[in-house]
């Protein structure tokens, strides 16, 4: 069960998330489909699996913004699973447990499995989503805060914010993601597959969109400037790379 927000609240916060890609572990449908048509309003992409060992693979499986797990799963118990994704697989995604079971020892069996947060059923979608983007801040400023930098082009991964030639550049969450990914990346060449899977995991939602995206990339990072950075390597696929110093086509 969730709980409405006043439709001012939600429409204010339309576009605010950076949360591009969320796994939800969850076996009640009827809470699946809320979750579902909210995130899809916000731009996020979720992936949804109603059985815990089915959970457990596709969370160690690909790279996650955040899981949301419930507790109690057919096949394999929400405790059981984040102990064995935090010990087997080393996984620091941030993890928000929903459940209905609101007891402190509950709670505390929860951040002791390796919860970073705990939501107790019924909820409000947009408490879930304001504490999602909290987790999410948090483990970006612990895992890499360092500004990227390549050329005259700066990605800030704390605030997000982008500028090339100390003019600031405005993308949308997949934009942003994909550029992030390159730059962290560079001056590796990535593979189209090993880019798709990063925004969208193993179900690309069309094989033309990863084209589109970067043209849309490109329009804004390279087209404007004195020259480009981001490079189709023709046969392997795409790297971002100052060419003047790397030979780069």
């Amino acid at each position: 069960m969730v709980l409405g927000v006043p439709e001012v609240v939600e429409r204010c916060c339309l576009g605010a998330s950076v949360l591009v890609r969320i796994l939800i572990i969850e076996d009640d449908l009827d809470l699946v489909d809320n979750l579902a048509e909210f995130f899809q309003l916000r731009g996020t992409t979720t992936e949804f699996c109603h059985q815990g060992p089915r959970g457990l693979q596709r969370a160690q499986e690909d790279e996650w913004d955040a899981i949301v797990l419930d507790l109690g799963l057919p096949g394999l118990d929400g405790l059981e699973l984040c102990r064995r994704l935090r010990k087997e697989s080393s996984s620091a995604t941030p993890l928000l447990m929903l459940t209905a079971r609101d007891s402190l020892e509950d709670k505390v069996a929860g951040f002791e499995a390796g919860a970073d947060d705990y939501l107790v059923k019924p909820f409000a979608l947009l408490e879930l989503e304001v504490r999602l983007l909290a987790l999410q801040r948090r483990a970006g400023r612990s895992q890499s805060d360092t500004l990227l930098q390549i050329a005259d082009l700066t990605f800030d991964p704390v605030s997000r914010n982008v500028q090339r030639d100390n003019q600031p550049l405005y993308l949308n969450r997949i934009g942003e993601r994909l550029l992030e990914v390159l730059m962290r990346a560079s001056p590796r060449v990535l593979p189209r597959e090993e880019l798709e899977k990063a925004i969208w995991g193993q179900f690309v939602p069309d094989r033309n969109l990863l084209r589109s995206h970067l043209y849309s990339l490109r329009k804004i990072i390279d087209r404007p400037f004195e020259f480009p950075l981001i490079h189709t390597v023709h046969g392997r696929g795409y790297q971002l790379v100052d060419s003047r110093a790397s030979g780069a086509d």
